[in-house]
């Protein structure tokens, strides 16, 4: 249940795309061994839980070309790595307060070299830049991200949805949106995505123009 799951929902992956996704599993194996960027009894599960995981976002927006993407508290470089092998003309910048785990994604991105990323040790309360989507992967409640991030929401409009923040969240999110409503979407992934883990998965994009 390697390759196989992420071919099977992403079918037109050109050779060095499948190539750089295929070597994922031996690099984070090996970190893992030396640092606990996945949970151990995760590794082998890999593949499913958080590279297919990272992808789902390109089944509810796909970024244009020159895109600017900021990977909020990337940990290992997910979901940032996944998709920035999958749009390799969008730029993606990955940080985290966590050294050692932005040692391991810039690693991993150096040896199946992914040219479109760039790497920072830092909080996101320090990140200057701006970026036409914020992604991030269960960092905090949404309203303290937003908080956060909305510094870095550029105004300029380069894509079919409005720029704001996408998040990859689980369970009752209710409470959580409630003071965006008005400004979000929530995709459910078990909708997009037939395996069991994705049953209480969601895909939160809040709109921040």
């Amino acid at each position: 249940m390697k390759m196989e799951v992420i071919n099977q929902y992403f079918p037109d992956l050109s050779e060095q795309q499948r190539q750089q996704i295929a070597a994922l599993g031996t690099l984070y194996t090996d970190w893992n061994a030396k640092i606990n960027v996945i949970s151990r009894k995760d590794i082998d599960n890999l593949y499913e839980h958080h590279v297919l995981h990272s992808l789902s976002i390109a089944k509810v927006i796909h970024f244009t070309d020159n895109s600017s993407v900021l990977d909020v508290g990337t940990g290992g470089g997910f979901p940032g790595i996944p998709l920035a092998i999958l749009f390799p003309n969008v730029q993606f910048r990955l940080i985290d307060s966590i050294g050692k785990k932005i040692k391991v994604a810039t690693d991993v991105a150096n040896v199946i070299g992914l040219k479109n990323v760039s790497f920072c040790h830092e909080r996101a309360e320090e990140e200057k830049g701006k970026f036409d989507f914020i992604v991030s992967r269960a960092v905090m409640p949404l309203d303290s991200l937003i908080k956060i991030v909305r510094k870095n929401v550029s105004n300029k409009q380069h894509n079919a949805m409005p720029n704001g923040l996408i998040c990859l969240k689980g369970g009752e999110l209710d409470k959580e949106i409630k003071t965006f409503k008005n400004h979000t979407t929530v995709f459910e992934l078990n909708k997009i995505l037939k395996e069991e883990y994705f049953q209480d998965k969601k895909i939160v994009y809040v709109s921040l123009l």
